[in-house]
C-alpha cells in the first residue's frame, strides 16, 4: 500500500497540518526547511484523540508542550481552543480494508 492510500499516513498528515498551520507557537510554517518541527508531538496528540480526550485535555496538552518543552509563556490558553476543536474533528479511527 502506498502512502497516498495509507489511512494512518493520512491521519498523520492531517494532525501535522493542524499543528503547523493552526497551532505553530514558534512560527515555523513559513519556512519549508522547518516544517517538520512539530512532528514529534503528533503521536501524543493522536493518542489523546484516540482515547477520546476532551477539548480541555487537548488544550492542556498543547499548553504543556509550549510551557515545558518550548519554554514559552502563555497568558491565555483560550487561544488553543480552535486548535483543539480542529483536532477533535478528525476521524482518528483507522479503518483497514479487508482483502
Amino acid at each position: 500500500m502506498n502512502a497516498a492510500n495509507d489511512p494512518s499516513q493520512s491521519l498523520h498528515d492531517a494532525i501535522h497540518q493542524i499543528l503547523l498551520k493552526d497551532w505553530d507557537p514558534i512560527g515555523v510554517q513559513e519556512w519549508p526547511e522547518t516544517q517538520d518541527e512539530y512532528d514529534s508531538y503528533i503521536g501524543g496528540v493522536y493518542r489523546l484523540l484516540a482515547a477520546g480526550a476532551t477539548e480541555q485535555q487537548i488544550v492542556d496538552h498543547l499548553d504543556r508542550i509550549e510551557s515545558q518543552k518550548m519554554l514559552l509563556p502563555r497568558d491565555d490558553k483560550s487561544t488553543l481552543i480552535p486548535v483543539a476543536r480542529k483536532l477533535r474533528a478528525l476521524d482518528v479511527q483507522i479503518k483497514v480494508k479487508q482483502s
